[in-house]
């Protein structure tokens, strides 16, 4: 740590620099365990007769899917020495239907970095901006979610 602060300048040279990258394959079987674990019955998710009728032409996955894609804390590039994570909210954009067959990639971004002095002690917050986008190079989501580490 670096005088008083849990902001390194080191930390601090990881603002606007893009460091996690996933690439995640949508498929079937993930959709339905998904769908399962969440117990959504939206007949867009599972009954391909009803989902051709829809605007989306054919089953899409919950957006929701995106959520778990964030998985495993604030990335393994920052070196933090808070044990403890908590959520402090995102907000979310949505383009495109996310479909079966779709091959997704996530992009992080620390957008900012943020220290506070809580009752536990010392809390950073971890604002991050992530971009999901399909095989095709669409964007099919943004998002914004804070991590608290403390």
């Amino acid at each position: 740590m670096a005088g008083d602060t849990l902001i390194t300048d080191e930390l601090r040279k990881t603002i606007g620099v893009a460091k996690q990258s996933t690439t995640i394959e949508m498929e079937k079987g993930m959709l339905r365990q998904f769908v399962d674990a969440i117990g959504d019955p939206n007949p867009l998710w599972s009954d391909e007769e009803h989902a051709k009728k829809s605007q989306y032409g054919g089953i899409t996955f919950p957006p929701g899917i995106l959520a778990a894609s964030l998985m495993g804390g604030s990335g393994p590039w920052l070196d933090i020495p808070l044990q403890r994570i908590l959520d402090g909210g995102s907000e979310w954009e949505f383009f495109e239907p996310i479909r079966p067959g779709d091959v997704i990639t996530v992009v992080g971004t620390i957008g900012d970095l943020r220290e506070r002095q809580g009752s536990v002690g010392k809390m950073l917050f971890i604002i991050s901006d992530i971009e999901w986008k399909n095989q095709k190079g669409e964007v099919v989501a943004t998002g914004r979610a804070t991590l608290i580490r403390y």
